[in-house]
């Protein structure tokens, strides 16, 4: 099976939607190609969320695109949860003075599954800000790929931009490769970039067991700590609540964190 969807939102000057994109396999294995195209005229505001979740055999590619005009508002929000193979491709150009931009990432990636998350900011014009802020978890075998990538054209002076992306190793054997990228052709901007990968920490742990609580379930609250974070920046109460309950499901003693949010 394959399938090839394609989703077009352009939002008119002045107007404001949200949009909630929902990817999930069933059975079988299949390839799922999608594009999501946002055009954003002059003070437009676009918030969009898309939850992926593949089964343990389903391969998943797909590209957000967004276009914005002047003073406009898109913000995206990706999440990968289970597939074979992911790849999510988000592409924004700011290609009017005043316009805000917003890349939000959330993956969970297990077993021997493997996730790449690759984006890229335009920005063309000048006073324009943009912000993007990915989270990885990887267990088992899994593999992860963070590419961002900001680019500052010649005359997009006042440009401010920054970039983020924090990733959790639960396994010796999981691996994460990133790469945040700033390309800067103007000389009056402010732009920061920066990854972290990291496991654990130990003293943390430490704690919560010294505080009457097992080692599974400290685990469990200090990855829920780690990646509810990008759920609250989720807007929607009934995705967020999904999302949540994801988690809980996944984390060993998930249970204890449901009982005490």
């Amino acid at each position: 099976l394959m399938a090839h969807p394609r989703v077009l939102i352009v939002a008119e000057e002045n107007s404001q939607i949200t949009v909630a994109e929902s990817h999930i396999g069933i059975s079988g294995r299949y390839w799922s190609n999608g594009v999501t195209e946002i055009v954003a005229a002059e003070n437009a505001v676009v918030d969009h969320y898309k939850l992926q979740r593949e089964n343990d055999d389903g391969y998943h590619t797909a590209t957000v695109q967004a276009y914005q005009d002047r003073a406009s508002s898109v913000t995206t929000h990706t999440v990968s949860l289970t597939g074979a193979i992911i790849r999510n491709e988000t592409n924004a150009a700011l290609d009017g003075e005043g316009c805000w931009s917003e890349l939000n990432g959330l993956f969970l990636v297990s077993q021997d599954h493997h996730v790449d998350n690759f984006t890229q900011l335009d920005h063309l014009k000048p006073n324009c800000s943009s912000r993007e802020h990915y989270k990885g978890i990887l267990d088992d075998n899994s593999q992860g790929v963070f590419r961002g990538r900001i680019i500052v054209a010649r005359g997009a002076q006042k440009t401010d931009s920054k970039q983020t992306n924090n990733n959790l190793l639960l396994s010796d054997d999981a691996i994460i490769n990133t790469k945040p990228q700033l390309e800067i052709y103007a000389d009056d901007v402010k732009c920061t970039h920066g990854a972290t990968i990291g496991q654990i920490d130990r003293d943390a742990i430490f704690y919560l067991r010294s505080r009457g609580i097992d080692k599974k379930a400290a685990c469990s609250i200090l990855i829920y700590a780690f990646a509810s974070e990008m759920v609250r920046r989720i807007k929607l109460e009934e995705l967020a609540r999904q999302l949540d309950n994801y988690l809980f499901e996944w984390l060993p003693r998930g249970e204890i964190i449901r009982d005490s949010v």
